[in-house]
């Protein structure tokens, strides 16, 4: 068997919102990926203290588990000037430029929160208020699931063996993770709570394995809740676990294709 590697690496600059794919980025010890859940969305509170930031559960915010109608929106967001565009992605498959703003600035992120104000009006509990903690590159406050800056390992062969259990196609992109790898036998991932492994120069370390929701059950291209995940997880496996979270351990580039060496 081939060496495993990383095939593909994602951040997700809002929460909730789509991923962006990249191709190599410089990780800082004890950070994220650059800008990954830099951004979030509060549905109906004012809560987040940005000059005291904290962790508050996923709940507080617009979020797939409960708001499938964010996966109809194709985001990008631009690190220099710190431009997040939105597109609204219609049936025929074309997209319509709906949002655009610099949402490091209060201005920009007003224009964001006025267009969900009305595209997200059916899902809100109060007034949509987008949140952030000032940060640059690396080690900054992400929005995360869990309290803890991570990174999020989804083993692609995982995935075609959940597909054993579903009998239909699940797009590796329902688990919303960081770096997608190929080549380790099934379900090895979950193994590795507390083991140090590297991914081509980079190390990093097993912390937690990722428990899964209903934010899976839905298909990040029709926006439907078409599929349960979690419950064919626990059905198959006896858990709800699909990747796990690591912590980087040391300064380090990650690239696509860099080779994977498991824990010893």
């Amino acid at each position: 068997m081939a060496d495993p590697r990383v095939t593909a690496l994602y951040r997700y600059p809002v929460k909730g919102l789509s991923p962006e794919h990249l191709a190599r980025v410089s990780l800082d010890a004890g950070g994220t990926m650059p800008w990954d859940r830099a951004f979030a969305i509060e549905n109906g509170t004012a809560d987040f203290d940005p000059d005291n930031p904290e962790y508050f559960p996923k709940t507080k915010f617009l979020m797939l588990a409960k708001n499938e109608r964010l996966a109809t929106l194709e985001t990008s967001f631009e690190d220099d000037t710190g431009t997040l565009t939105i597109l609204r992605r219609e049936k025929s498959g074309k997209t319509k430029q709906v949002a655009k703003g610099d949402i490091t600035s209060r201005i920009g992120r007003q224009l964001i929160e006025h267009f969900l104000t009305s595209y997200m009006e059916d899902d809100l509990r109060g007034p949509p208020r987008m949140v952030t903690v000032p940060q640059g590159h690396g080690a900054g406050f992400s929005f995360s699931d869990v309290p803890m800056k991570v990174l999020s390992l989804i083993n692609l062969e995982s995935v075609r063996d959940l597909e054993r259990v579903t009998g239909e196609p699940v797009d590796p992109l329902r688990f919303r993770g960081n770096v997608y790898v190929d080549g380790l036998p099934a379900w090895s991932e979950l193994e590795w709570e507390n083991r140090a492994f590297s991914i081509g120069g980079l190390k990093v370390k097993g912390i937690l394995r990722t428990q899964r929701c209903a934010a899976t059950n839905v298909n990040p291209q029709t926006a439907e809740r078409d599929m349960n995940l979690p419950q064919a997880l626990r059905i198959g496996y006896g858990h709800m676990d699909m990747g796990i979270y690591c912590e980087v351990l040391e300064a380090g580039e990650l690239a696509t294709g860099d080779v994977l060496t498991p824990p010893a």
